[in-house]
């Protein structure tokens, strides 16, 4: 069927090239033998990949001795996986791969293209925030009793569905571009970087589309910069969640967990912290930080007789006027150490 052979190695290497008659021979002469009934191009690409030794017996091998070559094999994979993204190997080829800062210019471009030709999906994301800023904003009245916590609620919620789900497009749609594109040595940072940096215009548009129709419905004491940089650090941190559960999960088990997850984590860290386990467990929910920064920049404007109904809904709920930096920087943590975990995985973890 064929008259020519072309067998390569790790890195773009040719190993042979040449006629498929005189391929056994010429490795015959190299001390490498075909066992009987097996296909010779497969037996090649595995002695190539280090999968089998040239000249090992090929008889029936033990359970154990199985399972240590296919550890032994996962092993060397991920070994040559962090070499290539994390250290620098010979290149026999003599090809100058571009540094990381041309590669970072290079994907910034790129992925910029890709966003405008995705204009029309981006505008139906801009408005289903704008109509749920406007539903939520028209439906629930900020209450001077608790401080608009109620609308609070429903924003924190609404917001991390919303920008988490759309997040997941980032990555989930491109994993095979990158693992293509991973063999033939670009800079994982430079990609990774590349894409978070353009998804900063979402983080920093997407704040100010909601608040345009939900702060001016329920005209909170808060000022608008105050609830714009706390819906920033939230849109900000959920994102780096949704880029892991891209890059880990499959396209539908991503959005599930997406879903689920602000939900449930909006439902603990709003209940009762009656009890000291709910104390500290809501302190790991991201949204009650979020919600403990909207509170106190809205209870911060309320003064003269408020000054007894904000010290008791405060000490209640346990928060401080002076935790308001603590949650910002909090939610902004939170964002950085996802995204690391989101890389970490990107360039450990492929699936086939």
């Amino acid at each position: 069927m064929f008259d020519d052979l072309i067998l390569l190695a790790k890195g773009g290497l040719t190993v042979y090239h040449g006629p498929v008659k005189k391929f056994e021979k010429y490795f015959a002469g190299l001390g490498i033998h075909i066992p009987e009934r097996v296909n010779p191009p497969d037996h090649l690409i595995d002695i190539v990949e280090g999968i089998v030794i040239p000249g090992g017996s090929s008889g029936v091998h033990s359970f154990a001795g199985e399972l240590w070559q296919s550890m032994k094999s996962n092993v060397e994979l991920q070994r040559d996986k962090i070499r290539l993204n994390f250290l620098k190997s010979k290149d026999l080829t003599n090809r100058r791969t571009p540094g990381l800062c041309q590669q970072y210019n290079y994907f910034v471009v790129r992925v910029a293209k890709q966003r405008l030709r995705e204009a029309r999906m981006l505008a139906m994301d801009y408005l289903i925030l704008l109509l749920a800023g406007a539903c939520l904003g028209s439906l629930i009245k900020v209450n001077d009793q608790n401080f608009g916590e109620d609308a609070y609620i429903y924003t924190i919620t609404a917001v991390s569905l919303l920008c988490k789900v759309a997040a997941l497009r980032t990555f989930s749609l491109d994993k095979l571009h990158y693992w293509r594109e991973s063999g033939s040595g670009i800079s994982s940072l430079a990609y990774f970087l590349s894409k978070d940096t353009v998804d900063h215009f979402n983080t920093v548009i997407k704040p100010a589309v909601y608040l345009s129709m939900f702060y001016f419905f329920t005209n909170p004491r808060s000022s608008f910069a105050d609830n714009y940089l706390v819906l920033f650090c939230l849109v900000y941190c959920v994102t780096g969640t949704a880029y892991a559960f891209a890059i880990i999960f499959e396209s539908g088990i991503a959005q599930l967990c997406s879903v689920l997850l602000p939900v449930v984590l909006t439902l603990v860290g709003t209940q009762p912290k009656n009890s000291e386990f709910m104390k500290i467990l809501a302190k790991f929910c991201y949204p009650n930080r979020v919600l403990e920064a909207f509170i106190i920049a809205n209870a911060e404007r309320y003064n003269g007789v408020w000054l007894i109904t904000r010290c008791g809904f405060l000490l209640k709920n346990g928060y401080d006027l002076r935790d308001w930096n603590l949650c910002i920087f909090i939610l902004i943590l939170i964002g950085i150490i996802s995204r690391v975990i989101a890389f970490l995985c990107m360039v450990t973890f492929q699936r086939k």
